[in-house]
């Protein structure tokens, strides 16, 4: 996907180059490079316009993420809640269980002595259905004395009392524990159904959670796709841009030709009048250059290969990072002209200055805001040209330095002793 992309980056850019003069007619060579140029800043104005498009998309997919892992976090404190509560009503089931099982014993104990009694009673039925039956009237005056009248009195209301306490203590318990056995069974089956309704919550809670795993991963997987998008975008806005600086210094030395063969034409006519060149900006001429920074500040990262912060994947680090804080000045290396000074990808706002002689430097992840120059504007060593920032793919305030010559990154700290 990147090279195909990248190719037709380039070869839109150089088509730009070659079918636009087929269109011309007695254009002079600057003429034709200006043309060039126009369409070269079409392409570029394209990509940067795809590279905001992309880096937007990639701030939604973040967003959307961190929303996603919270509400996941939130579930997750849920269901930790549900299974507390379910350890509590497994608790109170087990409890009911038992003190059901202790109901079930004294069932069987009151069973026993309700049969006791009702033996009891039987066997006093079967003495009188063997004896006759007997009135109490008849106990009462077959007395001999009236204290045996007394005695038998006391004996047959003792036992009328006895046989009345027998049936109600019988009646008391069979009413007692089949009361209690109604109430614990009617509590269990009210546990079980929570029971069941707190085990579905669970189960859509854990639905709810497999659910945001799951997008969280798709949003990932979309957001490591969208950032080989922007790379691929970088890279195809960087051809454009070397291509563009190729067009510039190509116009400018056409124009100096173009200058020479008038003044020689002029020459001839007049015998006078000659025009010299002049550069729009003062070349490279080596030598250190300038710190990038108003204040020092730590290195964080070196030049080189490194794990890269958003994907993990071992990547070029093209230049070197030094962490400063928001607004710190960046000033530049050397003097030169300024080829960029924009959004560029996961640089960033980003400026790139052309010191002459194929030495470039870059000024990358530069705050909103924060560039204080313009493409075409000519700097000196040491201006203040933006302040440092946390723009595109990066993850804290610091200015990304690079160096390149003819195009290519090298290592700035030899360039910086």
């Amino acid at each position: 996907m990147r090279k195909s992309l990248l190719s037709l980056v380039v070869v839109s850019g150089l088509l730009g180059t070659v079918v636009l003069p087929q269109f011309t007619f007695a254009l002079t060579s600057s003429q034709k490079i200006e043309q060039e140029l126009n369409e070269l800043e079409k392409q570029q104005s394209a990509a940067r316009k795809n590279a905001d498009q992309v880096q937007a998309e990639i701030g939604r997919l973040q967003q959307e993420k961190k929303q996603t892992s919270n509400d996941l976090n939130t579930i997750v404190g849920q269901i930790e809640t549900v299974n507390l509560k379910l350890n509590q009503l497994n608790d109170e089931i087990a409890t009911i269980k038992n003190t059901l099982r202790e109901i079930g014993i004294q069932l069987e104990e009151a069973q026993e002595r309700i049969e006791t009694r009702d033996a009891l009673l039987k066997s006093r039925l079967r003495l009188m259905y063997m004896n006759g039956a007997v009135s109490y009237a008849d106990v009462l005056l077959s007395s001999t004395s009236f204290s045996d009248f007394l005695d038998r009195l006391d004996a047959l209301k003792s036992i009328v009392k006895q046989d009345k306490e027998i049936l109600e203590a019988n009646q008391r318990d069979r009413q007692a524990i089949a009361d209690k056995e109604a109430e614990k069974k009617q509590q269990f089956a009210q546990l079980e159904g929570l029971y069941a309704q707190t085990a579905a919550v669970r189960a859509d809670l854990q639905t709810k959670e497999k659910e945001k795993e799951v997008r969280i991963a798709s949003l990932s997987e979309e957001e490591r796709q969208k950032r080989e998008q922007a790379e691929d975008i970088s890279e195809a806005q960087e051809q454009l841009l070397l291509q563009h600086a190729r067009k510039e210094a190509a116009l400018a030395a056409a124009r100096r030709a173009e200058a020479a063969a008038r003044a020689a034409a002029a020459s001839k006519s007049k015998s006078g009048g000659k025009s010299s060149p002049t550069s729009s900006y003062n070349a490279f001429s080596g030598g250190r250059m300038a710190y990038p920074l108003e204040k020092n500040a730590p290195m964080t990262s070196d030049y080189g290969t490194r794990a890269d912060p958003f994907t993990g994947k071992r990547t070029s680090h093209k230049g070197i990072d030094f962490g400063a804080p928001s607004g710190t000045g960046i000033l530049a290396a050397a003097d030169g002209e300024v080829i960029v000074a924009a959004w560029w990808s996961g640089y960033g706002n980003c400026v790139i200055i052309d010191h002459g002689n194929g030495v470039w430097t870059l000024y990358g992840h530069i705050r909103n805001g924060g560039i204080h120059v313009s493409k075409g504007d000519t700097v000196k060593r040491g201006q203040k040209i933006a302040e440092v920032g946390t723009t595109g793919q990066s993850t804290g305030n610091h200015l990304h330095f690079e160096v390149r010559i003819n195009e290519r990154p090298v290592d700035p700290k030899p360039y910086l002793r």
